[in-house]
């Protein structure tokens, strides 16, 4: 069986169960529920079910990012020096119960605007400057995403089409070809588990059917240093 490593390079994701142990899993939880809400968190009916300025407001999380397991689970992709540049939770629950097209990710999140060669689609989000870089940035990102729930076709698992980060950045045109030509593939994972992605690895999920839970924390990394004086927000 092939590595995480040549599993992310092939196919554009991986899935390690059991990365996380029950305790780390159940101090995130309890940091996230502590949140006071403010202009980092979305919440309905009194619940957060979204934080963009993830590594900011939890240091919990941070340290987690930063910790010796995950490294041990990046490195192999992307280098040494790698650092992590992002976070964002999610929690697809009863209250707020989403489903997501197909699509690849392209925005990354930097600590201020500046005018750089090639970057593009400049917006603010939860008080966070985004901008679409260059697509070498984009093939150079790795992102984890570590599951505090089971995580199933019943709760909006996320789907994958596998290869389809070799492309580059997708047309709508091109995006549907692939979906008729590459058999998708659920990313069913445990809880305390973790999903190696791809930015450009066309994904999407469905609303789930049985909604309770379904909290991720979505960490990106890179090891590359951005041109043109701009700094990633996370690092």
């Amino acid at each position: 069986m092939k590595n995480h490593s040549e599993q992310v390079h092939e196919r554009g994701f991986a899935i390690i169960q059991n990365v996380i142990a029950p305790a780390v899993v159940d101090e995130i939880i309890a940091a996230l529920q502590q949140l006071q809400f403010s202009n980092a968190v979305r919440q309905r009916a009194g619940k957060a079910f979204g934080i963009r300025r993830l590594l900011e407001v939890v240091p919990a999380v941070r340290a987690l990012a930063e910790s010796e397991i995950l490294r041990s689970l990046v490195e192999p992709v992307l280098g040494k020096n790698v650092k992590v540049i992002r976070g964002i939770f999610f929690d697809k629950n009863p209250v707020a119960n989403w489903k997501v097209p197909w699509h690849q990710d392209v925005m990354i999140a930097l600590q201020a605007k500046k005018e750089g060669a090639g970057f593009s689609a400049w917006s603010t989000k939860a008080g966070v400057v985004h901008a679409q870089p260059p697509v070498e940035i984009l093939q150079n990102i790795l992102a984890v995403r570590i599951h505090l729930d089971d995580t199933d076709e019943n709760n909006g698992a996320l789907r994958v089409i596998p290869g389809s980060h070799k492309f580059g950045l997708l047309d709508d045109e091109e995006i549907n070809k692939l979906k008729e030509s590459t058999a998708e593939v659920t990313c069913m994972v445990a809880k305390g588990g973790a999903l190696l992605l791809r930015p450009l690895l066309l994904h999407a999920s469905s609303a789930a059917t049985l909604p309770t839970h379904r909290r991720v924390l979505h960490l990106e990394y890179s090891a590359h240093n951005l041109p043109d004086g701009l700094e990633w927000y996370g690092s």
